[in-house]
């Protein structure tokens, strides 16, 4: 299944990826730090989505109480909270 989901507080504005059989795959963000991105699309593509969670939950971005990585885990958990 597809998803688009809106982020808070962090310079990407939406983050879109694929959940099938609990592994996420073709992450984009659009927005943010271009290189950076696309290294964590790479480095999550495949992954099970309670791994990417654990990963990427409670990661900052200078001064920011958030990052692109934290709201991927923030938006990951909204959807299991809603299966």
């Amino acid at each position: 299944m597809h998803y688009t989901c809106n982020t808070k507080g962090v310079c990407a504005q939406t983050i879109s990826f694929d959940i099938n059989d609990n592994k996420i795959s073709n992450i984009s963000f659009n927005g943010g730090c271009p290189g950076n991105l696309k290294m964590i699309s790479k480095l999550l593509d495949g992954k099970d989505v309670d791994y990417v969670i654990k990963m990427c939950k409670g990661n900052t971005c200078g001064y920011k109480n958030t990052s692109c990585a934290d709201q991927l885990a923030e938006a990951l958990i909204k959807i299991k909270d809603n299966k």
